[in-house]
């Protein structure tokens, strides 16, 4: 990521720093990968570590959906129940050791703050608008926008709007970009589909000095553990770093184009541990004069393919809507529907949004995936 730097911090790291009382505020070190990795140096009025209860709460529960088939899954989540607040109302629809899949429509707010302790966070807003307000500062976010949260950030969210829905990645290896797109120092390179521009980070206001009770649920071990303080979480006067929050768009995303059709590592937007992400925007097609613009039948054999359709008209599938998750795992080709190859020669562009996650594990369906599912899908290639 990109140094950033926000409130107040003393020219040295490791040195005294006290407030204007002359109290030491206190240094946290937010680091990766031993002290080796990414990380910033936060600066607390109160000791983070200065915790009043600590207790046990609720088990994180994954049920597999034990079809024991395989075969192409469409699930209609443009319906799914709406509910809960943007932690508690995400419902888990795939799954395997290095990343969970969920969707959610949040109707509540969350009067208590949230840490993951364990997966980095990828959080893409499809409909709605609101603010993430962290130890690192505010984050203004609406339609289109993916939150990068590293994992260990104390966080709330609250939509301002009351259509809302999110597609909701949980990563267990760090969420980072593509590093063909990086220059051995970090800086983006002038071929990379997005740049530093592109990033929004975190604003003030940054400083929260209430003093009441406040919980924090943290996610770790495959429960929920509630830490209360007796200060505001958020009370960090200065903060420098590469390690934080923040927000790239999808409509930001440049899109890479040829004389014949482009594969999808063209439209890789991050990377995580055996998956990738990427973004389908709106774009001019292939212009080679015989050029088949829909994408050719391909076999993954090596990776689950899943894509999450965002809005636009989805030119290689039929019976496709707003909201609608495929998945096409490995082992067995796909491709474009009937009719839509011969349809898309001659077409000059693309008004399509998607996002869609690569693994290269197998993933597993939920028993929420299963009320979601079109158990006709695998026929629809049949004319």
């Amino acid at each position: 990521m990109i140094y950033h730097q926000l409130g107040e911090i003393p020219h040295k790291r490791h040195t005294q720093f006290r407030n204007p009382e002359g109290k030491l505020y206190a240094e946290e070190l937010f680091g990766t990968e031993g002290f080796t990795g990414s990380s910033s140096l936060l600066y607390h009025k109160i000791p983070p570590t200065k915790v009043t209860n600590v207790q046990s709460g609720k088990e994180i529960e994954i049920k597999p959906w034990n079809e024991d088939l395989l075969r192409h899954h469409h699930l209609l989540t443009k319906d799914v129940k709406a509910g809960g607040d943007p932690v508690n109302g995400r419902q888990v629809l795939l799954f395997n050791d290095d990343i969970q899949i969920a969707v959610a429509r949040p109707t509540d707010n969350m009067d208590y703050f949230y840490r993951n302790g364990e997966h980095d966070e990828i959080l893409f807003i499809h409909h709605g608008e609101g603010i993430m307000q962290s130890q690192f500062g505010r984050l203004e976010f609406g339609p289109g926008d993916y939150i990068v949260i590293p994992r260990g950030t104390t966080y709330q969210i609250h939509f301002e709007t009351e259509d809302n829905r999110m597609l909701c990645v949980d990563s267990t290896g760090p969420v980072e970009i593509p590093k063909r797109y990086l220059s051995h120092l970090g800086q983006f390179l002038e071929h990379s589909p997005f740049c530093e521009r592109d990033l929004r980070r975190p604003v003030n206001p940054l400083f929260m000095n209430e003093k009441a009770e406040y919980v924090v649920r943290i996610k770790k071990q495959g429960r929920f553990h509630h830490y209360t303080f007796d200060h505001h979480p958020f009370d960090v006067i200065g903060w420098d770093g590469y390690l934080y929050p923040f927000i790239f768009n999808i409509k930001d995303f440049e899109p890479i184009t040829g004389r014949i059709h482009q594969p999808p590592p063209v439209h890789q937007t991050f990377t995580g541990t055996n998956y990738v992400l990427c973004s389908f925007v709106p774009r001019k097609f292939d212009y080679h004069p015989e050029s088949i613009p829909a994408p050719y039948n391909h076999s993954n054999v090596d990776s689950d393919e899943v894509l999450y359709y965002v809005e636009g008209e989805f030119m290689s599938r039929k019976g496709i809507e707003e909201s609608s998750i495929t998945i096409h795992p490995g082992g067995i080709p796909h491709g474009p529907h009937p009719g839509t190859v011969e349809k898309s020669i001659g077409a000059e562009k693309t008004e399509e949004y998607a996002v869609m996650i690569d693994t290269f594990h197998p993933l597993y369906l939920t028993e929420e995936a299963r009320k979601l599912d079109d158990a006709k899908y695998p026929y629809s290639w049949l004319e």
